[in-house]
Protein backbone atom coordinates (compact mmCIF):
# COMPACT_ATOMS: atom_id res chain seq x y z
CA UNK A 1 0.00 0.00 0.00
CA UNK A 2 0.86 3.79 -0.49
CA UNK A 3 0.13 6.73 1.76
CA UNK A 4 0.44 10.21 -0.31
CA UNK A 5 -0.17 13.26 1.57
CA UNK A 6 -2.49 16.14 0.42
CA UNK A 7 -1.61 19.80 1.30
CA UNK A 8 -4.62 22.03 2.03
CA UNK A 9 -4.97 23.72 -0.88
CA UNK A 10 -8.57 23.84 -0.39
CA UNK A 11 -11.27 22.63 2.02
CA UNK A 12 -11.00 18.68 3.28
CA UNK A 13 -13.99 17.69 1.12
CA UNK A 14 -13.15 19.57 -2.13
CA UNK A 15 -9.33 18.39 -1.77
CA UNK A 16 -10.82 14.27 -1.72
CA UNK A 17 -13.21 14.52 -4.07
CA UNK A 18 -10.75 16.24 -6.66
CA UNK A 19 -8.11 13.22 -5.65
CA UNK A 20 -9.87 10.41 -4.89
CA UNK A 21 -10.96 9.52 -8.44
CA UNK A 22 -7.36 9.88 -9.31
CA UNK A 23 -5.47 7.67 -6.26
CA UNK A 24 -8.27 4.71 -7.37
CA UNK A 25 -6.68 5.02 -11.46
CA UNK A 26 -3.64 5.04 -10.45
CA UNK A 27 -4.19 2.24 -7.62
CA UNK A 28 -5.96 0.39 -10.45
CA UNK A 29 -2.86 0.83 -12.87
CA UNK A 30 -0.07 -0.47 -10.51
CA UNK A 31 -1.76 -2.96 -8.46
CA UNK A 32 -1.33 -1.11 -5.52
CA UNK A 33 -3.56 0.20 -2.93
CA UNK A 34 -3.71 3.84 -2.07
CA UNK A 35 -4.35 5.77 0.88
CA UNK A 36 -5.11 9.15 0.67
CA UNK A 37 -4.12 11.27 3.68
CA UNK A 38 -5.35 15.11 3.68
CA UNK A 39 -2.71 17.27 6.30
CA UNK A 40 -4.00 19.88 8.37
CA UNK A 41 -1.28 22.25 6.94
CA UNK A 42 1.41 22.73 4.75
CA UNK A 43 4.60 22.34 6.91
CA UNK A 44 2.45 18.79 8.50
CA UNK A 45 3.62 17.49 5.17
CA UNK A 46 7.42 17.86 6.49
CA UNK A 47 6.49 16.96 10.16
CA UNK A 48 4.73 14.35 9.70
CA UNK A 49 5.88 12.41 6.95
CA UNK A 50 8.06 10.07 8.39
CA UNK A 51 5.65 9.94 11.50
CA UNK A 52 2.46 9.74 9.80
CA UNK A 53 4.04 6.67 7.48
CA UNK A 54 3.90 8.66 3.94
CA UNK A 55 5.35 7.30 1.26
CA UNK A 56 4.94 10.02 -1.19
CA UNK A 57 2.91 13.81 -1.22
CA UNK A 58 1.57 16.19 -3.68
CA UNK A 59 4.18 19.02 -2.90
CA UNK A 60 3.57 22.57 -3.65
CA UNK A 61 6.54 24.34 -4.98
CA UNK A 62 8.08 25.20 -1.45
CA UNK A 63 6.44 22.91 0.09
CA UNK A 64 8.79 20.47 -2.18
CA UNK A 65 12.23 22.07 -2.13
CA UNK A 66 11.96 22.15 1.70
CA UNK A 67 11.22 18.31 2.01
CA UNK A 68 13.74 17.72 -0.64
CA UNK A 69 16.26 19.68 1.23
CA UNK A 70 15.23 18.17 4.69
CA UNK A 71 13.69 14.43 3.84
CA UNK A 72 15.78 13.93 0.33
CA UNK A 73 12.25 13.20 -1.33
CA UNK A 74 12.27 13.24 -4.83
CA UNK A 75 9.53 14.31 -7.48
CA UNK A 76 8.25 12.34 -10.10
CA UNK A 77 5.50 13.95 -12.22
CA UNK A 78 3.18 17.23 -12.59
CA UNK A 79 -0.16 17.59 -13.85
CA UNK A 80 -0.86 20.13 -17.19
CA UNK A 81 -3.89 22.06 -16.31
CA UNK A 82 -6.36 22.41 -19.33
CA UNK A 83 -4.89 25.64 -20.80
CA UNK A 84 -1.72 23.93 -21.02
CA UNK A 85 -0.10 25.30 -18.30
CA UNK A 86 2.06 23.02 -15.62
CA UNK A 87 3.24 26.30 -13.55
CA UNK A 88 1.19 28.64 -11.15
CA UNK A 89 2.10 31.77 -9.71
CA UNK A 90 1.38 33.63 -6.97
CA UNK A 91 -0.71 36.90 -6.78
CA UNK A 92 -1.10 39.91 -3.92
CA UNK A 93 -4.44 41.33 -4.17
CA UNK A 94 -6.60 43.76 -2.17
CA UNK A 95 -10.11 45.34 -2.79
CA UNK A 96 -10.56 47.60 -5.09
CA UNK A 97 -12.23 50.19 -3.15
CA UNK A 98 -9.57 49.67 0.03
CA UNK A 99 -7.50 52.34 -1.37
CA UNK A 100 -4.02 50.48 -1.57
CA UNK A 101 -2.26 49.97 -5.23
CA UNK A 102 1.51 49.62 -3.98
CA UNK A 103 3.76 48.34 -0.82
CA UNK A 104 3.46 51.91 1.18
CA UNK A 105 -0.56 51.93 1.16
CA UNK A 106 0.22 48.54 3.12
CA UNK A 107 1.83 50.34 5.70
CA UNK A 108 -0.48 49.21 8.92
CA UNK A 109 -2.88 47.40 7.18
CA UNK A 110 -3.46 43.46 7.92
CA UNK A 111 -1.92 40.95 5.88
CA UNK A 112 -3.38 37.42 5.35
CA UNK A 113 -0.64 34.94 4.50
CA UNK A 114 -1.33 31.28 4.07
CA UNK A 115 1.70 29.27 4.95
CA UNK A 116 5.05 29.51 6.02
CA UNK A 117 5.99 26.89 3.37
CA UNK A 118 4.18 27.97 0.28
CA UNK A 119 5.26 30.24 -2.45
CA UNK A 120 2.52 31.85 -3.21
CA UNK A 121 0.76 32.08 -0.01
CA UNK A 122 4.61 33.56 1.86
CA UNK A 123 7.52 33.69 -0.77
CA UNK A 124 5.85 35.94 -2.67
CA UNK A 125 5.14 38.55 0.24
CA UNK A 126 8.21 38.50 1.68
CA UNK A 127 10.05 38.76 -1.31
CA UNK A 128 7.69 41.95 -2.37
CA UNK A 129 8.35 43.21 1.58
CA UNK A 130 12.00 42.77 0.43
CA UNK A 131 11.70 44.44 -2.95
CA UNK A 132 10.02 47.61 -1.13
CA UNK A 133 13.33 48.03 1.37
CA UNK A 134 10.80 46.45 4.16
CA UNK A 135 12.97 44.66 6.15
CA UNK A 136 10.31 43.40 8.71
CA UNK A 137 6.78 43.86 7.20
CA UNK A 138 5.97 42.47 11.08
CA UNK A 139 6.91 46.19 12.69
CA UNK A 140 5.81 47.78 9.13
CA UNK A 141 2.05 45.93 8.93
CA UNK A 142 -0.70 46.35 11.54
CA UNK A 143 -1.74 42.88 11.88
CA UNK A 144 -0.48 39.25 10.12
CA UNK A 145 -1.84 36.29 10.42
CA UNK A 146 -2.16 32.61 8.36
CA UNK A 147 -5.55 31.70 6.71
CA UNK A 148 -4.29 28.06 6.34
CA UNK A 149 -5.99 27.71 2.56
CA UNK A 150 -5.43 29.82 -0.27
CA UNK A 151 -9.00 30.20 -1.06
CA UNK A 152 -9.72 31.60 3.07
CA UNK A 153 -7.22 34.01 1.43
CA UNK A 154 -9.11 34.76 -1.15
CA UNK A 155 -12.76 35.12 0.75
CA UNK A 156 -10.56 37.10 3.58
CA UNK A 157 -9.74 39.80 1.62
CA UNK A 158 -13.08 39.72 0.00
CA UNK A 159 -15.05 39.79 3.37
CA UNK A 160 -13.17 42.68 5.01
CA UNK A 161 -11.14 40.49 7.09
CA UNK A 162 -7.84 41.14 5.80
CA UNK A 163 -6.72 44.13 4.03
CA UNK A 164 -4.01 42.42 1.50
CA UNK A 165 -3.84 38.87 0.66
CA UNK A 166 -1.45 36.47 -1.30
CA UNK A 167 -2.64 33.23 -2.72
CA UNK A 168 -2.04 30.76 -6.13
CA UNK A 169 -3.39 32.45 -9.06
CA UNK A 170 -5.13 28.75 -10.19
CA UNK A 171 -7.31 29.22 -7.33
CA UNK A 172 -8.07 32.93 -7.18
CA UNK A 173 -9.20 32.24 -10.81
CA UNK A 174 -11.36 29.01 -10.31
CA UNK A 175 -13.00 30.88 -6.95
CA UNK A 176 -13.55 33.97 -9.52
CA UNK A 177 -15.51 32.17 -12.27
CA UNK A 178 -18.01 30.60 -9.43
CA UNK A 179 -18.36 34.24 -7.32
CA UNK A 180 -18.61 37.56 -9.51
CA UNK A 181 -17.81 39.19 -6.73
CA UNK A 182 -14.16 38.24 -6.73
CA UNK A 183 -13.41 39.78 -9.80
CA UNK A 184 -15.43 42.69 -9.21
CA UNK A 185 -14.01 43.87 -5.73
CA UNK A 186 -11.29 42.66 -5.60
CA UNK A 187 -7.69 43.67 -7.69
CA UNK A 188 -4.53 42.21 -8.10
CA UNK A 189 -1.36 44.32 -7.29
CA UNK A 190 1.34 41.99 -8.46
CA UNK A 191 2.18 38.36 -9.21
CA UNK A 192 5.48 35.90 -9.01
CA UNK A 193 7.56 34.34 -11.20
CA UNK A 194 5.72 30.78 -12.80
CA UNK A 195 6.79 27.96 -10.16
CA UNK A 196 6.00 24.09 -10.62
CA UNK A 197 1.83 23.21 -10.57
CA UNK A 198 2.02 20.39 -7.19
CA UNK A 199 3.78 17.75 -7.79
CA UNK A 200 3.65 13.79 -6.64
CA UNK A 201 7.20 12.95 -5.07
CA UNK A 202 8.19 9.73 -2.71
CA UNK A 203 10.51 9.36 -0.44
CA UNK A 204 14.06 8.50 -1.79
CA UNK A 205 14.05 4.37 -0.18
CA UNK A 206 10.80 3.63 -1.68
CA UNK A 207 10.55 0.40 -4.63
CA UNK A 208 11.95 1.56 -7.64
CA UNK A 209 9.81 -0.79 -9.53
CA UNK A 210 6.63 0.38 -7.58
CA UNK A 211 8.04 3.96 -8.21
CA UNK A 212 8.07 3.42 -11.96
CA UNK A 213 4.76 1.92 -12.21
CA UNK A 214 3.12 4.75 -10.86
CA UNK A 215 4.92 7.22 -13.00
CA UNK A 216 4.22 5.30 -16.31
CA UNK A 217 0.32 4.93 -15.23
CA UNK A 218 0.54 9.05 -14.53
CA UNK A 219 2.03 9.51 -17.73
CA UNK A 220 0.26 7.58 -20.14
CA UNK A 221 -3.19 8.57 -18.52
CA UNK A 222 -3.96 11.05 -21.16
CA UNK A 223 -3.72 7.69 -24.10
CA UNK A 224 -6.42 5.97 -22.04
CA UNK A 225 -9.92 6.41 -22.23
CA UNK A 226 -10.38 5.65 -18.94
CA UNK A 227 -7.43 7.58 -17.61
CA UNK A 228 -8.84 11.09 -19.63
CA UNK A 229 -11.81 10.76 -17.81
CA UNK A 230 -10.32 10.76 -14.25
CA UNK A 231 -8.18 13.59 -15.98
CA UNK A 232 -11.26 15.24 -17.03
CA UNK A 233 -12.05 14.96 -13.08
CA UNK A 234 -9.31 16.38 -11.99
CA UNK A 235 -9.19 19.49 -14.34
CA UNK A 236 -5.83 18.49 -16.46
CA UNK A 237 -4.82 17.57 -19.49
CA UNK A 238 -2.36 14.99 -18.79
CA UNK A 239 0.99 14.49 -16.34
CA UNK A 240 4.72 15.57 -17.52
CA UNK A 241 7.79 14.50 -16.02
CA UNK A 242 9.23 16.73 -13.32
CA UNK A 243 12.25 16.75 -11.89
CA UNK A 244 14.51 18.80 -9.52
CA UNK A 245 15.35 21.54 -12.22
CA UNK A 246 12.04 22.77 -12.68
CA UNK A 247 11.90 24.77 -8.87
CA UNK A 248 15.03 26.51 -9.82
CA UNK A 249 13.01 29.83 -9.32
CA UNK A 250 11.72 28.53 -5.70
CA UNK A 251 15.77 27.95 -5.00
CA UNK A 252 16.26 31.77 -6.72
CA UNK A 253 13.52 32.97 -4.52
CA UNK A 254 15.38 31.83 -1.26
CA UNK A 255 18.80 32.58 -2.14
CA UNK A 256 17.61 35.78 -2.63
CA UNK A 257 15.73 36.55 1.18
CA UNK A 258 19.10 34.51 2.43
CA UNK A 259 16.66 32.06 3.76
CA UNK A 260 18.38 28.32 4.42
CA UNK A 261 16.11 25.70 3.13
CA UNK A 262 17.74 22.67 5.76
CA UNK A 263 17.15 24.79 8.61
CA UNK A 264 14.05 27.16 7.99
CA UNK A 265 11.52 27.15 10.47
CA UNK A 266 8.23 26.44 8.32
CA UNK A 267 5.78 26.82 11.68
CA UNK A 268 3.58 29.57 11.27
CA UNK A 269 3.95 32.62 13.60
Amino acid sequence: MLVIGLIPEQNIFKQLERYEPLARYVAGKTGTKIELKLLPRYGNIIDNFQSSGLDGAFFGSFTYSLAHAKLGVEVLARPMSLDNTSTYHGLIFVRKDSGIRNARGMKGKRFAFVDKATTAGYLLPLGYFHDNGIPDYKTYLKETYFAGTHEDVVYDVLNRKADVGAAKNTVYQRLAKADPRIPGELVVLTRSPDVPENGLAFRKDIDPSLRSRVRDALLSMDRDPDGKKVLEQFGAKRFIETTNADYAVVLKYVEDLHLNLANYDYKND
